[in-house]
């Protein structure tokens, strides 16, 4: 048995099943791409500070006025991104619920919580590294074709593992980076701070563009599944 097989029939989809907005989807990839966009201009930033920092003028030499208006801009940068990432969440929250909602009609047994779960899930601590993976797994899994013919098929996973992944990976990254550069209390420990928060924003640059994939993927499963039905098309 396959992951997506289930030893009760499946019964026929809805006749009609509604969609939700386009402009949804278009509202999370702009938000998501306004994140990117934030976290490569913190990168930029970073990299003009670690700069000032590891000149050829040494750590405790850095020349005070460049050094005060690097790190003021990189501050900046992260306000900007900061405001970006919590835009795009409240974004991305809506438009999680709004899926839960859409693809729960295809394969209601799929699910193991109720759609309420969808933002819920978010705010629970240490739950929320896994649980919204868990909601997102049995999306995947509910717009995903049934194997027709007697073909075993397995939905590739990949897109939701490598989105959730780079996700969590950004934020435990960027807690440790903001403790190390709250706590920096010298040229030397500042830099250090700076090379993590240089791992982080690429991280999530990452995150952004795999959030972006597993959003466009998840969408387009769903509107086959309707569209051409339940079960995998065959040759």
């Amino acid at each position: 048995m396959t992951l997506f097989d289930s030893p009760r029939p499946h019964a026929p989809l809805p006749q009609r099943i509604a969609r939700p907005s386009p402009w949804m989807l278009i509202t999370l990839l702009a938000a998501l791409a306004g994140t990117a966009l934030s976290a490569a201009f913190a990168v930029f930033t970073g990299v003009a500070l670690h700069g000032v920092i590891d000149g050829d003028s040494g750590f405790l030499t850095a020349p005070q006025a460049e050094l005060h208006s690097a790190l003021s801009l990189y501050e900046k940068a992260g306000r900007f991104q900061g405001g970006a990432y919590l835009a795009c969440a409240v974004v991305f929250l809506f438009w999680f619920l709004g899926m839960r909602r859409a693809t729960g009609p295809l394969a209601p047994d799929r699910f193991r919580h109720g759609t309420g779960w969808a933002i819920g899930s978010w705010f629970i601590p240490i739950a929320h590294f896994w649980l919204p993976y868990r909601i997102a797994f049995d999306m995947w899994g509910a717009v995903s074709p049934l194997p027709s013919g007697g073909q075993a098929y397995r939905a590739p996973l990949w897109p939701v593992n490598l989105w959730w992944g780079l996700f969590v990976s950004n934020v435990l990254f960027s807690r440790y980076a903001a403790m190390r550069f709250d706590t920096a209390d010298n040229l030397t420990e500042l830099r250090d701070a700076v090379r993590l928060y240089l791992v982080c924003d690429s991280l999530e640059i990452l995150a952004a563009g795999a959030a972006v994939f597993f959003a466009v993927r998840l969408t387009a499963m769903r509107d086959r599944k309707i569209t051409q039905g339940p079960y995998l098309a065959t040759v």
